[in-house]
């Protein structure tokens, strides 16, 4: 095992990329309880999706740690599970079968840039303010999701939403959310996961959750939503700008993600690139594809992979530990289970937060930058689409750099990516 990993040559031994990897899935648990309860709104069985998100980050994190041999951790990305659920099939109507074959052609399309190459050309048109602005634009997006969930917000004829009556599952998970706040602030690992378990654990006590009849059992059934995806009713002209914002967000996702963890990592090198990025972004799009045979959205790699780091962990080893504890919360499932939605409604919020906490790198003195990206984040939650948001967001760039004369700030990479999104409101002003 020490020789597989090389764990010498990273400086590291066995006992600390056990506790790395331990510490990256009590960080990132709280995806077992949240990816099912999003997608499950879709009428996808909520069972067997426990059981497609643990495997998916189980394939994902074995993957990347396996061919990669670094202490990254893979599952369906927030924000992408969003997408999915509350854009494509809640939003444009499309089912949840040919949701899945959008994901998969995206995997395949990511995966395609990535071996030719053309992923840096990507990641190098669209300027910086705009990347951080569709993170951002998620990250409110996903508030917004969860404070509906909790039944904070309401809906409201006169003024579209207002706050929602303080129900005692509105309190808990308010409370919840403090508690994880002040976890969270003090660096307690696994603070998300704890404020899950605490506002179901007061649930139950209300008498708001019905607690299950055995706490483990065999794994559910993968049968209702494996090998279920529509890939010809994906591949239509009008699912274009969806697959586009797929393959977008989870590209940026990744490659920020791997950037902040490299550099805590030391995979760095001194002339700025970064060791085995194409591999790791390789068994991304592996993921991606293996994940929407299962019947899950997007997987992607996740920032909480620097807990891990955090805690030493240095290589592959330490995703392996990860994967592997994935596996076990497949016999968790009766217990996953009766998690209710004001219980995950604060992960999200803080997921949310988390996303958005970057915002200052944008330059808003500059309105050829700032008026784009302020219309990418503002939009995703108020038009209920993240990839209206990264629409208006591109082809404003497009329009104000022509508009004022400049040309050569728009790549022709760019053009394609404002061709793509043109189609895409195209298609969604039509539908």
């Amino acid at each position: 095992m020490p020789g597989l990993f090389k764990l010498k040559e990273h400086g590291t031994d066995t006992k600390t990329e056990v506790i790395g990897g331990i510490t990256t899935f009590l960080t990132m648990a709280y995806i077992i309880f949240v990816n099912p309860m999003i997608l499950s709104e879709t009428g996808m069985d909520k069972p067997a999706l426990i059981t497609a998100t643990c495997l998916a980050a189980a394939l994902g994190t074995f993957l990347v740690g396996l061919w990669a041999n670094v202490p990254f951790a893979m599952a369906p990305g927030m924000g992408l599970n969003a997408f999915f659920t509350y854009t494509l099939v809640l939003g444009q109507g499309l089912n949840w079968q040919t949701a899945l074959g959008v994901v998969f052609v995206s995997g395949i399309v990511f995966l395609v840039l990535t071996v030719v190459g053309i992923r840096e050309k990507v990641v190098t048109a669209i300027p910086v303010g705009l990347r951080i602005a569709t993170a951002a634009g998620i990250g409110l997006f996903i508030t917004f999701i969860g404070m509906k969930n909790l039944g904070l917000i309401v809906d409201n004829p006169a003024t579209l939403v207002s706050i929602g009556p303080l129900t005692t599952p509105v309190l808990i998970g308010l409370v919840a959310l403090l508690v994880i706040t002040v976890l969270e602030a003090r660096k307690i690992k696994g603070a998300i996961l704890i404020g899950i378990v605490f506002a179901t654990i007061v649930g139950a006590l209300f008498g708001e959750v019905s607690l299950p009849e055995k706490l483990v059992s065999a794994p559910p059934s993968l049968a209702p939503i494996a090998f279920k995806l529509d890939i010809p009713a994906a591949l239509q002209w009008g699912l274009v700008g969806a697959i586009f914002s797929f393959m977008f967000v989870d590209l940026f996702d990744s490659i920020g993600t791997i950037v902040a963890c490299s550099y805590e990592a030391g995979y760095v090198e001194p002339d700025g690139t970064i060791k085995k990025i194409d591999k790791v972004l390789e068994a991304d799009a592996v993921a991606t594809i293996a994940g929407s045979l299962l019947g899950t959205s997007t997987t992607t790699t996740y920032i909480e992979s620097a807990s891990g780091i955090g805690d030493g962990a240095r290589t592959g080893l330490a995703s392996v530990v990860t994967g592997s504890l994935f596996l076990l919360g497949l016999f968790l499932a009766p217990l996953i289970g009766v998690v209710p939605g004001f219980a995950t409604a604060p992960a999200l919020i803080i997921v949310g937060v988390y996303m958005f906490r970057n915002i200052k790198e944008i330059n808003f003195s500059d309105l050829k930058i700032a008026v784009p990206s302020f219309l990418t984040m503002i939009l995703m939650p108020l038009t209920f689409s993240i990839a209206t948001g990264l629409t208006v967001g591109f082809l404003s760039y497009i329009l104000i750099a022509v508009c004022s004369g400049d040309f050569k700030k728009v790549s022709p990479v760019m053009w394609v990516v404002g061709l793509l999104s043109a189609i895409n409101l195209a298609v969604s002003v039509v539908h």
